[in-house]
């Protein structure tokens, strides 16, 4: 167990005392579950959290729903009344969860640089090592998961700054070049993009790793310095903000440290969503990437909040969704980012997303005898 275990308690619910669920139809989620299975059974277990769920308290549920296809959305919501039991995740500082979006953006990029498109997204360089407990040097806090190696010494990675000026040119890993730096610093945030070449040709990028630095909010600076109200900070007044203020894009940007590389993804189907970090397509409206140093891929998250309502057209969001991903900012047992879909109209209903929730995480009947 982390340090996290200690900042929440799981309080054991009913199905019948779960405000929302008798609305909801997770049926969509049947498919992305039969494929965490295939990725855990065939390729790699997830992750163990902090909280000790593993991959084989989820393959009982996983295996259930190997073979079942549900009839109605009661027929959905009876398949996990059957199979799990709900847990209230209650913060022990009294305050409730909290929830974000995010999307796949779409993105014009060239295939070689020019006047026009001349900034980068970059593959993961080879001298990018993972680190942990056994080789992370002491000046560099237990955050940091990468470093550089560099003639046998293990350091931090430069920084966005560092690598905006020129750390990376010339080794060969750019994979396309964009005509925004915001547009670039933006997929850096969502972790994904679809890349739209001249030629029709449509590609995808998805994260593949980061330099390590901590994750630090544009908008909580902008905040701080009275740019921006905080009752109106999206990404859509955050772009607007440095639409206006070109002259300190690159200040702003830099603040946040964090460098994201990317690979190259196939488009398969160019319908279905995004590969995150659970190796698995992200489903619109039921993906939560959520803090993968507490939580395991693949468990169900029941997420409820009452002022969350343009996503579901008025009315309060409350669905049952499935943990996908992770990210730098989705720190705490209760924070979760929704996934929305990919392109503008699904960035729209992202970028305004910043509301209160509460989360029930679904626990498998076999496993959830040790926290009951």
């Amino acid at each position: 167990m982390s340090d996290h275990a200690s900042d929440f308690v799981l309080q054991a619910i009913s199905f019948d005392t779960l405000e929302g669920w008798k609305d909801d139809d997770p049926s969509g989620l049947f498919e992305v579950m039969r494929r965490c299975r295939r990725q855990i059974s065939d390729v790699k277990a997830y992750r163990t959290g902090s909280l000790g769920l593993s991959s084989e308290d989820l393959l009982p549920l996983l295996h259930a729903a190997e073979d079942f296809t549900p009839s109605s959305p009661s027929a959905a919501r009876a398949f996990f009344e059957r199979h799990c039991r709900p847990f209230l995740i209650r913060r022990k500082d009294g305050n409730p969860g909290f929830v974000t979006a995010f999307y796949e953006p779409d993105i014009e990029v060239s295939e070689r640089p020019d006047k026009v498109f001349r900034f980068p997204f970059y593959r993961r360089p080879d001298d990018l090592i993972d680190l942990d407990d056994a080789n992370r040097p002491a000046e560099l806090d237990n955050s940091y998961a990468f470093g550089r190696l560099h003639d046998g010494h293990i350091a931090a990675y430069p920084d966005r700054r560092a690598i905006d000026q020129g750390f990376l040119e010339g080794r060969g890993l750019e994979i396309a070049w964009a005509k925004s730096k915001v547009d670039v610093f933006f997929v850096h945030v969502q972790g994904a993009a679809r890349l739209r070449y001249s030629d029709g040709r449509i590609g995808r990028i998805t994260y593949a790793a980061k330099a390590g630095h901590p994750f630090s909010a544009v908008g909580k600076l902008l905040i701080d310095r009275g740019e921006i109200a905080r009752a109106d900070i999206s990404m859509q007044t955050i772009r607007a903000w440095l639409a206006r203020n070109p002259e300190h894009v690159d200040e702003v940007l830099w603040h946040n440290r964090s460098y994201i590389f990317f690979r190259e993804a196939m488009v398969a189907d160019p319908e279905a969503g995004p590969i995150a970090a659970a190796k698995v397509p992200l489903l619109a409206g039921r993906s939560l990437a959520v803090d993968r140093m507490i939580h395991t891929f693949g468990f169900p998250f029941f997420i409820r909040s009452e002022s969350l309502t343009h996503l579901d057209d008025g009315r309060p969001f409350r669905r049952l969704m499935l943990a996908l991903d992770t990210g730098s900012a989705i720190v705490g047992p209760a924070r979760g980012d929704i996934f929305t879909g990919s392109g503008d109209m699904a960035g729209e209903r992202a970028g305004t997303v910043r509301n209160d929730a509460d989360f029930a995480i679904l626990i498998p009947r076999g496993a959830a005898g040790r926290f009951a």
